[in-house]
């Protein structure tokens, strides 16, 4: 998959006016002894995008044969046809002809076109994304966008010299999908386009933006910011 670089993230801080006092554990108060505040926060907004290309190919292939006799021609195609099978197979491929290499479809593609020469017609490869695919960039690009935004709030928090605390709520705002092809539509591309113009056309893009709401723990360790 290739991935491009995340978009930058929106971010703002509210820093909420505390709640009512509830005892404090060890764990909330600052190195240094000092108990943090309770019940600030920082709200932040941040957002991700990805692409990924495409993970499977299908190519169309065509065989014919004259002959003077229909059998003569139809047992010249079958030998063809198991021919294209055995080349498939030597070289890990489905006989389906449906590949996840695209290197392989290549070599496949032309070491037909030169064995078999003008009796065997292979059509230019359709690019499209299987299920799976689809479902791991959509994971992706969300925990990317999480990611982007805890980074964010911990900057925030850093500005003012407070450490941040856990995760109080974080909310999948809105995802955009575009580009792209999947299986059960294979659009009929232009025969002038290249190999990785097809690809590139394949390719699928995705975006996400959350809300997450932090805890403001109290002071940041000193040591920690020096480091």
């Amino acid at each position: 998959m290739a991935l491009p670089a995340q978009a930058p993230s929106r971010v703002f801080a509210e820093l909420v006016p505390a709640r009512a006092p509830t005892p404090l554990t060890p764990a909330q108060t600052g190195r240094g002894g000092a108990p943090a505040p309770p019940g600030r926060e920082v709200h932040v907004s941040g957002s991700a995008e990805l692409s990924a290309g495409p993970d499977r190919a299908r190519v169309s292939v065509r065989l014919s044969s004259r002959k003077e006799a229909a059998g003569a021609a139809r047992s010249s195609v079958t030998r063809r046809l198991e021919y294209i099978a055995q080349a498939a197979r030597q070289r890990g491929v489905p006989v389906c002809i449906i590949f996840s290499d695209f290197g392989k479809m290549q070599n496949v593609c032309n070491l037909l076109i030169e064995k078999l020469g003008t009796s065997v017609t292979i059509s230019p490869p359709h690019f499209y994304h299987t299920p799976e695919a689809v479902d791991t960039l959509r994971c992706q690009v969300c925990v990317a966008a999480v990611g982007n935004t805890r980074q964010k709030a911990q900057e925030v928090c850093r500005l003012f010299g407070q450490s941040l605390g856990k995760p109080l709520l974080i909310r999948e705002e809105e995802t955009r999908e575009w580009g792209g092809h999947t299986e059960s539509h294979l659009p009929n591309s232009p025969d002038l386009l290249t190999l990785q113009e097809r690809i590139q056309n394949a390719t699928a893009y995705a975006s996400c933006r959350v809300f997450a709401v932090f805890e403001i723990k109290g002071k940041e360790n000193r040591r920690n910011k020096l480091l």
